[in-house]
């Protein structure tokens, strides 16, 4: 009783606040990532909400996000993206991913089912691999006329080993910024 009691606690000492949405989007307008980040209390897994809004138009976010070529540039510890398989009408795929979080960790292998609603929302769930249990969504909203995309990434896993709250909490808090940051820099360069 008193771990799950300290469990708890420590959750919520360590989790992001929650933002309110004028908070959220003056955050946005300054040119933040505003994030929340949330361990559960058994420390094997979390949430992260973040968004980011980049000087692009929507068709280029959204394409370069796909792009699996451009994975291991954008995402923290993703060494390897192939699509396994694509339904004729190009709404969904099957994709694999390979991930190193660190060096005395294993490479990890996740299989995803990705939905499409194309242009707007990319959405995954792990299907198979060593990840077996994330959810979570792309969320692309065209600003400024179209010239540019607010981009907004949720997303809940369960790691596939026991992790301290306060170490997944922090891996969240950090890889995520890291990886919008990037795609950011990937869509300029594209664009």
């Amino acid at each position: 009783m008193m771990r799950r009691f300290l469990a708890l606690v420590l959750t919520f000492a360590l989790a992001t606040p929650v933002l309110a949405e004028a908070e959220w989007t003056e955050k946005l307008r300054a040119g933040e990532i505003p994030i929340e980040a949330h361990a559960d209390a058994r420390g094997r897994g979390g949430m992260v909400k973040a968004a980011i809004d980049i000087p692009a138009p929507a068709a280029v976010v959204w394409r370069t996000i796909l792009d699996c070529d451009r994975a291991a540039r954008m995402t923290p510890g993703v060494k390897h993206c192939r699509v396994i398989t694509r339904a004729p009408d190009g709404r969904s795929e099957t994709r694999e991913h390979r991930v190193k979080w660190g060096f005395f960790l294993p490479t990890l292998r996740s299989v995803s089912r990705v939905e499409f609603d194309p242009g707007r929302t990319i959405r995954f769930t792990c299907v198979s691999g060593d990840i077996r249990a994330c959810e979570g969504s792309w969320t692309l909203a065209p600003i400024k006329g179209g010239t540019a995309t607010r981009v907004t990434y949720e997303m809940w896993a369960a790691a596939p080993f026991a992790v301290p709250v306060s170490v997944l909490s922090g891996l969240m808090r950090r890889d995520v910024p890291d990886a919008l940051r990037a795609l950011r820099r990937e869509c300029l360069d594209a664009g």
